[in-house]
This record gives structure tokens, C-alpha cells and sequence, in this order.
């Protein structure tokens, strides 16, 4: 067996979870058609190491190997193999090369996913905050930079961007936690309510638990009124618009979020809500 056939392996890494598992819109049709391609190449390249992360079969050494291996295709030290996890490394490569992107948008999500490969644990909001700024806040800067928007819109962006990532984790707690062994609820928080994260385990939220998803939220509600500021950075129409439907669903699915119950089963956006999304995006057309 080669180095490069030990490295890669021969096992799926998906999690299979797709496009239509994610909250909010990738790669929209808001989004300039002339963009999309490099879009939907930085989401394929970010989902492959995200299922790297989160594999079930992979130990944590061999998740490393291989998000290292992705991380050495994206910069052009290890040639590519023909599997998919190197070809989306290599045709992101392409693609920051062509639209002058930084690579740190690409490489700083891996700081992340090497994180969750190792079973990182998270003692407070500090800690968490951290766990966004890479796994998350690329995302943004990404999209602001292919756009060729001000780096004035960064933070205004990482408060979107880090809402969101909460906001999925509370989603998914309970399922993090039994599939993946994973917590991303900082250990303070659940030893000043009195909770741990067995509680996690139950067909509802207890009270003690309860009071930590809220007074996460009430943090996410901060980052909220950060972000209701991005779309007017934008000169892009198009992405102004994208910008300002997001917002809106992150207020609206942090309203879901302290209103129902994501232990009874996953707190979901609605039709309702896209249809609001949709008219906040109508709201800046101008």
C-alpha cells in the first residue's frame, strides 16, 4: 500500500449531510451567477472536511491525516489524487487562485475540524467563540471577499456567522452529543445552572438545561443586532439582499429557538419564515 492510498484511505468519510440539511441558503439565486461555481467549490471543500470531522468509522489520527492531506492539496504541496475529498481541495485551490481570495478562508476552517477531530472540550463562551471564528466566520469573509466588499463588513459578519453556528449547536445538541460524543455547551454555563450533559439524553429540556440554551441565546441575541448591520455594507444588490434574508432568519430561528424544544425534536425554520426572510431581502432592493 502506497503512503498516498494509507493517507487518504479507502473508507467514505461522509456524514451525509448535504444542502438541504443546512438552515440557511448556499449559494442562492440571489447570488451573481458569474459567482456561483466558486461558492458551490468553497461548500464542497467545506463539507468534505466537516464530514472529515464527523465521521463515525474514522479514528481521531486518521482525521487528521486526512484533513492535513486536504489542507496540503489546497496549498499545492501534495498533488491530488483522484477522490473526491482531494478533488474538492484541489478545485478550490483553482478557484482562490482565479478570484484572488484569500486561502485563509479555506485553511482557517480546518483550525476547526481539527478541533472536533480531537473532541475538543469548550469551558466557557470564550472557548466557543473561538470554536466560531474558524469554523464559522471563514464562511463570511469568504463570500465579502469573492463579492470584493469592504473588510469593514468583517465584524458585522463574524456576529452573523457565530449566531448561526450557536444556533445550529443547539439545534443539534442532542444528537451532537449521542452520535458524535460531542458538546459544544460551555462546561460553566451547565455547572452555574446545576445542569450536565446527561440532561442532554432526556425526550425534553429540564429547567436547569433550559436556563443555559437561554442564556446562550440571550448572547445570540447580541450577535443578532451586530449582524442586522451587514447589508448595508454592500454595494452588491444581489448579495445585499442575500445578506439581509439570512439576518432575518437567524432573529427568527433564534425566536424558535427559545420558544420550542430542541430535545422533543429539531427546532426547524418554516415556510413562514422564509417567506419574512424574503421580504427583508425585498426591503433593501434599493
Amino acid at each position: 500500500m502506497t503512503e498516498t492510498v494509507s493517507v487518504w484511505g479507502k473508507a467514505d468519510a461522509s456524514s451525509g449531510k448535504g444542502a438541504s440539511d443546512e438552515n440557511f441558503p448556499v449559494g442562492s439565486f440571489l447570488l451573481s451567477k458569474e459567482l456561483r461555481p466558486h461558492v458551490h467549490a468553497y461548500y464542497a471543500y467545506a463539507r468534505t472536511v466537516d464530514d472529515i470531522a464527523d465521521s463515525e468509522t474514522l479514528s481521531p489520527e486518521d482525521k487528521l491525516a486526512r484533513l492535513n492531506a486536504m489542507e496540503e492539496v489546497l496549498l499545492g504541496t501534495r498533488e491530488p489524487i483522484n477522490r473526491p475529498d482531494a478533488m474538492s481541495a484541489a478545485t478550490l485551490r483553482t478557484s482562490l487562485q482565479q478570484t484572488g481570495v484569500p486561502f485563509e478562508t479555506a485553511t482557517d476552517l480546518l483550525v476547526a475540524f481539527r478541533d472536533d477531530s480531537r473532541g475538543t472540550d469548550y469551558k466557557n463562551w470564550q472557548d466557543l467563540l473561538h470554536y466560531c471564528k474558524y469554523s464559522a466566520n471563514p464562511v463570511g469573509r469568504f463570500l465579502i471577499d469573492l463579492h470584493k466588499e469592504t473588510s469593514a463588513s468583517y465584524a458585522a459578519s463574524d456576529a452573523l456567522c457565530t449566531s448561526l453556528q450557536v444556533l445550529n449547536h443547539l439545534q443539534d445538541c442532542q444528537k451532537d452529543l449521542r452520535i458524535l460524543k460531542r458538546c459544544y455547551l460551555p462546561t460553566d454555563m451547565l455547572k452555574l445552572a446545576g445542569a450536565s450533559e446527561s440532561d442532554l439524553e432526556d425526550g425534553r429540556t429540564p429547567p436547569r438545561l433550559r436556563r443555559v440554551f437561554n442564556n446562550l441565546l440571550d448572547a445570540v441575541d447580541d450577535l443578532n443586532k451586530q449582524a442586522t448591520t451587514l447589508p448595508a455594507y454592500m454595494k452588491s444588490r444581489r448579495f445585499r439582499m442575500e445578506c439581509a434574508a439570512i439576518v432575518e432568519l437567524a432573529h427568527r430561528l433564534t425566536l424558535r429557538l427559545r420558544r420550542q424544544d430542541p430535545l422533543a425534536g429539531r427546532v426547524a425554520l418554516t415556510k413562514t419564515d422564509a417567506t419574512h426572510a424574503a421580504l427583508a431581502a425585498l426591503r433593501v432592493w434599493s
